[in-house]
């Protein structure tokens, strides 16, 4: 058997594992604590399920006309962000393929927006969350960030382009590119870095890379 032939099956592992990063069953975890941050200070939630990684806002702290998508749940209290391969994300049965090629090549990414009925820990009680407090202007600069990953081309927001993983969820365009150096847990990292928080986006790829820093 060639070098070649040995090495395949071993990367092509790697690479699923890492594909289905945004749709694997969510993990058992401990909630952590928050810190202060001054007043007007605004909770967040980092929502990981092992693999993905998601950033979780209650409805309330929106400020007025941020994310017109969230139009789309409006009985929602809390709204929670991921991010992921066009291809594969909203397509879990997809195939190694599939995944393949969206790690080791640059594929369009998609928007997962869920509108969660209630707290994330009473939704997804087996994920690991942990609070994370942004000071105001740090939270504006998260809203931002996460306004430019909705691809709107243009127009005042993005319409839905597939159902989402839940009944209360749905798919839309996103901008940026995902693969292998840019998965969604990069993703997540980058808005927790815009808003301040002290992270690593380089490097970032795994769930516990980004999880392990916020602990």
């Amino acid at each position: 058997m060639s070098v070649m032939r040995r090495i395949v099956p071993i990367l092509a592992a790697l690479v699923l594992a890492l594909a289905v990063a945004c749709q694997a069953p969510r993990q058992v975890a401990t909630p952590r604590p928050a810190a202060e941050a001054g007043p007007g200070a605004i909770t967040i939630q980092v929502v990981s399920n092992g693999w993905h990684t998601g950033i979780v806002i209650a409805r309330r702290a929106l400020p007025a006309g941020a994310i017109p998508e969230a139009q789309d749940f409006p009985d929602a209290p809390y709204l929670e962000f991921g991010w992921g391969d066009a291809d594969y994300y909203p397509t879990p049965e997809a195939g190694i393929g599939v995944a393949l090629r969206a790690l080791l090549m640059p594929t369009p990414a998609v928007v997962h927006l869920v509108g969660l009925p209630g707290p994330p820990r009473q939704v997804f009680p087996k994920a690991e969350t942990l609070d994370l407090v942004l000071a105001p202007d740090g939270f504006r600069r998260l809203i931002d960030y996460l306004e430019s990953s909705f691809d709107r081309r243009g127009a005042i927001r993005a319409d839905a382009s597939a159902p989402g993983l839940y009944d209360f969820s749905r798919f839309y365009p996103a901008t940026g590119e995902f693969h292998l150096f840019n998965t969604c847990n990069t993703w997540t990292a980058a808005a927790l870095k815009a808003a301040g928080w002290p992270v690593t986006v380089d490097g970032t790829i795994r769930a516990e890379d980004l999880m392990a820093q916020l602990r």
